[in-house]
C-alpha cells in the first residue's frame, strides 16, 4: 500500500461516509482509486448526544462504552502548511491496466498490459521501447464475506499456480461486451492463458483462500485476521462491494430523562437507599420531596437501582421504546419548540375518518423528529438489515472500522413524519382466517428455502403482520410522494409489529440541515385518507401482472424467496427508503390481486369500484356529512 494522501484529493458528504463510503469502502477520486481508511485515520467531528443509541452500539460491539461523533466537516481542512484534518485514504488497487490496447487484426482481440504500481514512473508505464503508457486501476479485486480485501495475484492466476516467470501479464478481451467470460489473463511467456470466469467458481479456489488482509486499517501485518474463506472475485464499483451496517434510533421525549434530571438534584440523599421503604423515608425531607414532586416511588427507585448497577433488565429494543411513545394516550407528545427533538400531535378522528380507514385507530402527525444513525461495521457481497425490532444481529462477523473502537461515526437528521396506528383486533381477526394462514405457510416456505441458501444467517421469519404493514408502507410511500414535495427515495419507513404493544407504520423524512424539513409530510398527513385510498388502488394492479400476482415465494426457479406478489412494477422502492432492503413484501396481503387469493387485509366495499381519487373539498364535505359511519 502507498502512504496515505498528504493532500486532499476530493470531498464527500458526511452522510455518505456513514451510509456508503465508510472505512473499507472503495471509491474513485478524480485521479486515484482509493480505499477509505479506518477510524484511526479520521479526524472525528462533533459529539452527538443520544444515550439510547450509544448503549445499543456499545453492547453490539462488546464495549463498555462508545462515543458518537460526526465525520469531519469539509471546512475543517486547515490551510497549508498547518495541520490538516479529514480522512486519510489508501491507494487501492495496486494493479493497473494500460489504456491503449493492442488489437490483433485477424481475431479482433484487444490486449492491454497488467502492471503493478511498482512498475510505474510518474503514474505511467514505460515499456522496453521507452514508450509511455497511461494506466487506469484494474476493476477486479479479491474479497471474502468477512470484508477482507486485497489485490488478485495475477501472475499466480495466469499460471494456475506458483511460477517463477517474471514476464508481462496481458489482459485480453476476446469480445465487445466486457463480460467476464470474454476476459482472459495471459502471460507473455506463452505458457498459459486463463479465462477470468474460472475465478467465479469457489470450488476450484482459483483465487486462493483469504489471508485476512484489512488494508483499510493500514499496511501493517498486525491488522490481519485469521480467515481462510475462499476468495471471491469482486468488481470494485459493483453494488455488492460494500454494505454499511448502521443502527438508527429516533430521539424520544422519554419520561426517564425527567426522572434522571430530578434524581440528580438529590442524589446525595438517596444514593444509599436500598428499598422503597427507605426512599419514602427520605421523601419526608422537604428538599427531596420538592425535587421528586410528580414522580412515583417506583420509577425513582428504578433509577436509583440503575445507577447502582442493580438493574437486571435489558434495555428496551429500538422500536419498542419508539412504539410505546407513539401509541401513548397523550394528544401531544414532546414540546413544540424550535430546538426540540420530538413533537407529535394526534390528528382529530373527524378529519381523516373514511370507510377505507376502518382498520386505523389513530393518525399522529410528527411535526418534529430527530433520527440519529451510527455506522457500526460493514459487510461485502450480502447486506444484513436490522430485525423487525430495529436491532442488529449480535453474532454476525462484521468487518471492523478500527483495530480498537472507542467511537463510531454518526449523523443526525431532523425532519417530520406521519404515524398510523392500526387496530389490534382487526389484525388478530385477519390473522385467524384460514386463507391467510395458508398464504403465511407459502411465505414461510419461501423464507426457509432462502435460509438454506444462507446457513450462516440467524434471521427469523418476521410474521404476517410485519409483511402486510411493510407492503402497505411501500404503497403509501409511492402515493404520498406524488404530492408531498419529497421524492419517494427521500421518504423512509419504520414498521412496528409488536403484538404486546401494537402495530403501526411511521413514514418520515429528514435532512442534516439545521432547520430540518418544511412540512410537506404534515400537509399530506391531514388528507391521509385520500392517500391511503390511492395507495390501495395503486397496489391492485401491477404492470407485470399476472406474472407478479401469481409468483410463488417457494419457487426455486425464480429464486425470489422473500417476495410474494412484489416486483419493481408495484411495491419495490429505493433501498434508501426500505428498512429491509426490499425484502419481506407481498401486496396480496394488502389488497386484492389478479391471483384472487382472498387474503387481503383491506377489504373493499361493494361501492369502492366507483370511488375515485376525489378532490380535497369533496372529501372534506363527505366527512362532515358523517361518511365515516359506514365502516363495514
Amino acid at each position: 500500500m502507498s502512504k496515505p494522501n498528504a493532500k486532499p484529493h476530493g470531498q464527500i458528504r458526511q452522510s455518505q461516509l456513514v451510509s456508503m463510503f465508510g472505512p473499507g469502502a472503495m471509491m474513485d477520486l478524480p485521479n486515484n482509486a482509493v480505499l477509505i481508511g479506518g477510524l484511526d485515520d479520521w479526524t472525528p467531528g462533533d459529539s452527538i448526544s443520544e444515550p439510547r443509541l450509544a448503549i445499543k452500539v456499545a453492547r453490539l460491539l462488546g464495549l463498555p462504552s462508545v462515543y458518537l461523533r460526526t465525520p469531519p466537516r469539509a471546512e475543517e481542512t486547515g490551510p497549508a502548511p498547518g495541520p490538516r484534518t479529514g480522512i486519510k485514504v489508501w491507494e487501492f488497487p495496486e494493479w493497473f491496466v494500460t489504456q491503449d490496447a493492442h488489437i490483433t487484426s485477424n481475431t479482433g482481440v484487444r490486449s492491454r498490459m497488467l502492471v503493478h504500481r511498482r512498475m510505474l514512473t510518474k503514474k505511467k508505464f514505460v515499456d522496453n521501447n521507452r514508450v509511455k503508457h497511461s494506466v487506469v486501476p484494474v476493476r477486479f479485486v479479491r474479497a471474502c464475506r468477512s470484508g477482507h480485501i486485497g489485490d488478485i495475484d495475477w501472475r499466480i492466476f495466469a499460471h494456475s499456480g506458483r511460477s517463477d516467470c517474471t514476464r508481462l501479464i496481458w489482459f485480453d478481451e476476446r469480445g465487445t461486451s466486457g463480460d467476464i467470460s470474454e476476459i482472459w489473463i495471459r502471460c507473455e511467456c506463452g505458457a498459459t492463458s486463463r479465462s477470468l470466469i474460472a475465478a467465479i467458481n469457489l470450488q476450484n479456489l482459483a483465487l486462493g483462500t483469504c489471508n485476512g488482509l484489512r488494508p483499510w486499517l493500514g499496511p501493517s501485518t498486525m491488522t490481519r485476521e485469521s480467515c481462510g474463506e475462499p476468495n471471491r472475485l469482486l468488481v470494485r464499483t459493483a453494488s455488492n462491494a460494500y454494505f454499511s451496517q448502521v443502527m438508527s434510533v429516533i430521539s424520544l421525549p422519554e419520561r426517564d430523562e425527567t426522572v434522571k434530571q430530578q434524581v440528580d438534584l438529590i442524589w446525595e440523599f438517596v444514593s444509599n437507599v436500598e428499598d422503597i421503604g427507605e426512599l419514602k423515608y427520605e421523601r419526608k425531607k422537604d428538599r427531596v420531596n420538592k425535587a421528586l414532586e410528580g414522580l412515583k416511588d417506583e420509577e425513582v427507585f428504578a433509577e436509583i437501582q440503575a445507577r447502582k448497577g442493580a438493574g437486571t433488565s435489558l434495555p428496551k429494543s429500538v422500536k419498542l421504546a419508539e412504539l410505546e411513545t407513539l401509541v401513548s394516550t397523550d394528544e401531544e407528545i414532546g414540546e413544540d419548540k424550535p430546538d426540540g427533538t420530538f413533537f407529535a400531535r394526534r390528528l382529530p378522528n373527524a378529519v381523516w375518518q373514511d370507510q377505507i380507514m376502518a382498520p386505523i385507530e389513530h393518525v399522529t402527525l410528527v411535526h418534529r423528529l430527530r433520527e440519529v444513525t451510527a455506522l457500526v461495521g460493514f459487510t461485502r457481497f450480502e447486506a444484513l438489515a436490522p430485525d423487525i425490532e430495529g436491532e442488529l444481529e449480535m453474532g454476525v462477523r462484521r468487518a471492523a472500522l478500527a483495530p480498537e473502537m472507542t467511537w463510531v461515526p454518526a449523523i443526525e437528521n431532523k425532519g417530520e413524519g406521519i404515524f398510523l396506528q392500526f387496530k389490534q383486533e382487526y389484525i388478530d381477526t385477519w390473522m385467524n382466517r384460514a386463507d391467510v394462514k395458508a398464504r403465511g405457510k407459502q411465505l414461510l416456505d419461501g423464507f426457509e428455502k432462502w435460509r438454506k441458501e444462507h446457513p450462516h444467517s440467524k434471521r427469523e421469519f418476521p410474521g404476517l403482520p410485519y409483511l402486510m404493514l411493510h407492503s402497505f408502507a411501500h404503497l403509501l410511500i409511492t402515493s404520498v410522494s406524488l404530492e408531498c414535495g419529497y421524492p419517494a427515495s427521500s421518504i423512509k419507513e419504520r414498521i412496528y409489529a409488536i403484538p404486546e404493544v401494537g402495530y403501526g407504520i411511521l413514514l418520515y423524512t429528514g435532512s442534516t440541515d439545521s432547520e430540518g424539513t418544511l412540512g410537506g409530510l404534515i400537509e399530506v398527513g391531514r388528507k391521509i385518507h385520500l392517500h391511503v385510498r390511492a395507495a390501495l388502488d395503486l397496489g391492485e394492479l401491477c404492470s407485470n401482472d399476472p406474472v407478479c400476482a401469481q409468483h410463488a415465494p417457494e419457487n426455486i426457479h425464480e429464486c425470489r424467496f422473500l417476495h410474494g406478489a412484489a416486483c419493481h412494477g408495484c411495491v419495490l422502492i429505493a433501498e434508501t427508503s426500505c428498512e429491509q432492503h426490499n425484502s419481506y413484501l407481498d401486496r396480496a396481503l394488502v389488497v386484492p390481486t389478479l391471483a384472487n387469493l382472498g387474503v387481503e387485509f383491506f377489504a373493499r366495499a361493494k361501492s369502492a369500484k366507483i370511488l375515485k381519487y376525489p378532490p380535497y373539498q369533496e372529501t372534506s364535505a363527505k366527512v362532515a356529512e358523517g361518511r365515516s359511519g359506514d365502516d363495514e
